[in-house]
């Protein structure tokens, strides 16, 4: 075994050449998940679910995360239990979605960033935060949000969203994308198809957007087609859309499809349409918005089968086991399913080896963050909010 940047060994080629092997969908399933876990150190229950699992990834929380090099130290010990690289991945917008607040202190939103209209502070924003996540272990950041900020999600977006033009939103996502990419963190645009006009949070419930596919493609779908080539992994939500994926009359109930298990919009949109060539990957599967269509084995399952390449399962233990074991049985009865294993298995070995090679820089290693490491991005972070007050103030001032 061995952990990818974070710095042991053998080397990242001896690690990427056991993925040579992995070409029967048992051995491949593990690599379509990525999962959370509770606890904020390593437990041999832990380990073994890694070890059983060898999954893509890992994500961590709030939960997990109670000091910077606690948590550098966790995520280079589930490496320990995992054959090839992990996606080791967080979720970190800045504003309300910070998991670093309590480490390193707090992060400006997207909004407020956005109202400087300045693209230099929009980089560095990514950039600040990319720094940040790199120091802690992380190399996957999932952010940028790409939903358009209309009035109908405002109670649930917030300062998640910065615009409701669209080119406005590719501006400031790509140069968010650059600015993580100068710290070597992957970038991930959500939630596509795009939950700007979504009233409902899909933490809870399934949101169905009445919307026809024409406005969506020129409204809501621009910042994916315009970033196709630069977002490393794209994120489906779990909201239904009922003018391009029609809900099914089943007896006395009514049955709306998320976009996360959608055919249509994963492969034949995204994919096909779009022509995006990144990884795929849901939204969590264990949020009541898809749990609503389908319990959690059907969820996963109709994830991969629609075309996604990497499910995300980010809290139970019970249900990462189960949408294991519900995606071997459904490869070993189904060969066209097994095929689709082999596609996005091979797909998520083949971006890892271009994204951790020896050569990236994403592959260099990092050492466990001191205290006056901490300190030095903290004054950082806290400098880079004075400078966004600071020109939102002599913006407003000019206006």
């Amino acid at each position: 075994m061995l952990c990818f940047f974070l710095g042991t060994k053998p080397t990242l080629e001896q690690e990427l050449r056991v993925t040579s092997g992995m070409t029967d969908p048992k051995s491949q399933i593990g690599q379509l998940l990525i999962i959370g876990f509770d606890g904020t150190e390593m437990s041999s229950r832990l380990a073994s679910l890694l070890t059983k699992i060898q999954p893509a990834g890992v994500i961590l929380f709030a939960r997990n995360i109670t000091g910077a090099e606690q948590t550098h130290t966790l995520l280079r010990e589930c490496q320990k239990c995992v054959a090839t690289p992990l996606f080791t991945c967080v979720d970190l917008e800045g504003g309300t979605v910070d998991r670093f607040r309590d480490v390193i202190g707090a992060t400006p939103s997207a909004a407020e960033v956005f109202a400087t209209g300045s693209r230099a502070l929009f980089r560095k924003h990514g950039r600040v935060i990319g720094e940040n996540c790199r120091a802690l272990g992380f190399n996957v950041d999932f952010a940028p949000v790409l939903d358009l900020a209309y009035e109908a999600s405002r109670s649930v977006m917030s300062s998640r969203a910065v615009s409701d033009d669209p080119k406005q939103v590719v501006i400031y996502a790509r140069e968010f994308l650059r600015g993580l990419g100068d710290a070597a963190v992957l970038g991930c645009g959500k939630h596509f198809p795009g939950l700007g006009e979504a009233t409902l949070d899909t933490h809870h419930e399934l949101p169905s957007v009445e919307k026809p596919l024409r406005k969506l493609w020129e409204q809501d779908l621009v910042p994916y087609r315009s970033l196709r080539r630069e977002l490393p992994m794209v994120m489906v939500s779990h909201a239904a859309f009922p003018g391009v994926t029609p809900a099914v009359t089943k007896g006395r109930t009514i049955e709306r499809t998320p976009a996360s298990l959608s055919k249509k919009w994963i492969t034949e949109i995204l994919r096909k349409r779009i022509g995006y060539r990144g990884l795929i990957c849901s939204d969590d599967l264990e949020m009541g918005g898809v749990l609503a269509a389908a319990p959690i084995e059907q969820a996963m399952i109709g994830h991969i089968r629609a075309g996604g390449d990497l499910g995300l399962i980010c809290h139970q233990e019970d249900f990462i086991l189960r949408a294991h074991e519900a995606l071997l049985r459904e490869a070993e009865h189904d060969g066209r399913f097994a095929r689709r294993v082999s596609e996005s298995a091979r797909r998520v070995l083949v971006f890892k080896e271009k994204s951790f090679n020896k050569k990236s820089v994403a592959s260099r290693r990092t050492f466990s963050p001191t205290s006056a490491r901490v300190e030095k991005l903290t004054r950082r972070l806290w400098e880079f909010g004075e400078e966004i007050r600071l020109a939102t103030l002599d913006r407003e001032e000019r206006a």
